[in-house]
């Protein structure tokens, strides 16, 4: 009869994981879902008359970001190469590569598309979208016999 080592037979199963991750994300690398995409984090906060949408994108600057809005979404996105210089240069270790990033975001009511301002500092992105002004409810009264 042989005993088995439970600690043993669970090392085994997560190195397999490991290397069947590692393989998987190696294929993934240059598609839209690989390294070279990520997701950028945001914060929205309602205020009496506006939307207030701050997202982060380090490494980005204002001109490699496009802002889109509608009614009811806020889209931003992001993308930049890295410059690479021919030469004798033996890279030990590279990860800097062309990066981008793409968030959509739902606001709760419609906003004023022609009001919508944004400013970029340090890597961050705040985008101002003032409430559209919706009329006020009118009382209808009911005409009848």
């Amino acid at each position: 009869m042989s005993s088995r080592n439970p600690l043993e037979e669970l090392e085994r199963l997560f190195e397999r994981m490991s290397r069947q991750f590692e393989e998987a994300s190696q294929s993934w690398e240059g598609t839209t879902f690989g390294v070279g995409m990520e997701t950028a984090s945001l914060d929205l906060v309602e205020r009496d008359e506006e939307f207030v949408v701050t997202v982060d994108l380090p490494g980005f600057e204002r001109d490699d970001v496009e802002i889109a809005v509608t009614d009811h979404t806020l889209r931003v996105e992001a993308e930049r190469e890295v410059e690479t210089e021919e030469g004798d240069e033996r890279y030990i270790r590279r990860e800097r590569r062309q990066a981008s990033t793409r968030r959509s975001v739902q606001l709760p009511e419609e906003v004023d598309t022609d009001a919508v301002s944004a400013r970029m500092r340090n890597g961050v992105l705040t985008v101002t979208l003032p409430k559209l002004e919706t009329a006020t409810a009118r009382h209808i009264e009911i005409e009848g016999e």
